[in-house]
């Protein structure tokens, strides 16, 4: 294949993804004509129309659709390709961006970060602190950090945690005025501070589990919160029970400030697993930085 029939695919590839010549001719910095021209002669080349163009849109025929198909993972593979190449240098380099949840970030990642850095000085790592389940393939991050249970199947997935659970906890003045559930169903009468999700911005029902049985339990409450930090100073003041990470508020159980409830309904999950797609070819700074947050029981637990 010659080289402009390259540049010619990725210019229609660019075109299709963003939907329009303008964008496209932007992201290539190239003119919107002469990024029209590179498409039309890809379509005389070929002997097909891959676009529809109206004044306010562009989309791909049957036919583009079908080149996407085929084009997509293969620049991809090149791509990664490439950047594994350009990375093999003496010394790990380049720029790593993660999302990840906050807590998975303090507890984990920062930690970890903090103790390998001074020793690669070349290598970046951008932290995009996010509660919903971002698409890393479409966002472009190199990895991802999710509970284990929550990782597609066509993922690569790295244990970088312990086992977790979630705990029911209220302040001892707020448990002093109500009586204490004995079961999920008994937090109907309780007020409880409640966690607003990112996706489709519903809120999180609290999910809890015996002898095989699981449960999932709306509460309410006067609070609604997107962020767990908010969720706990609001329980440490007395505004309800919380459902929060037990490692979160072991400080606060342990010095009085906060107590369990439930405990019996909240059974241990998968921790937190570092995920990145099975296509993409590692770089060595990536590398590094899986090992260095592998989870390894026999060290840690």
């Amino acid at each position: 294949m010659r080289r402009e029939e390259l540049v010619d695919l990725n210019a229609f590839l660019t075109v299709a993804e963003e939907r329009s010549f303008t964008r496209a001719a932007g992201r290539l910095n190239t003119s919107q004509s002469a990024l029209s021209h590179t498409v039309r002669r890809l379509e005389t080349r070929l002997g097909v129309r891959l676009l529809n163009r109206t004044t306010r849109s562009v989309a791909p025929t049957e036919a583009g659709e079908r080149l996407i198909g085929t084009l997509r993972p293969a620049l991809d593979e090149i791509g990664a390709e490439l950047s594994a190449l350009g990375a093999l240098r003496e010394k790990p380099s380049g720029t790593i961006r993660i999302t990840t949840g906050a807590h998975a970030a303090e507890t984990i990642l920062w930690p970890a970060l903090k103790g390998m850095l001074p020793d690669y000085p070349d290598i970046t790592v951008e932290l995009f602190l996010d509660l919903g389940l971002t698409d890393i393939v479409t966002e472009q991050f190199d990895a991802g950090v999710r509970m284990g249970e929550q990782i597609a199947k066509d993922m690569i997935a790295v244990p970088i945690g312990p086992e977790m659970r979630l705990v029911v906890v209220g302040a001892p003045d707020y448990l002093a005025r109500h009586r204490r559930p004995r079961t999920p169903q008994d937090l109907s009468e309780h007020r409880c501070i409640n966690l607003r999700l990112p996706t489709r911005g519903g809120l999180y029902a609290w999910e809890f589990e015996k002898d095989g049985r699981a449960l999932n339990v709306r509460v309410e409450g006067q609070l609604v919160f997107n962020d767990l930090a908010m969720i706990l100073d609001a329980a440490l003041a007395g505004f309800g029970l919380a459902f929060l990470m037990e490692d979160q508020v072991a400080s606060h159980v342990g010095e009085g400030s906060l107590v369990q409830v439930l405990d019996d309904w909240c059974p241990p999950f998968p921790g937190y697993h570092l995920y990145y797609s099975s296509r993409r070819q590692p770089t060595p700074a990536f590398a590094l930085l899986v090992e260095r947050l592998r989870y390894r029981p026999s060290r840690q637990g």
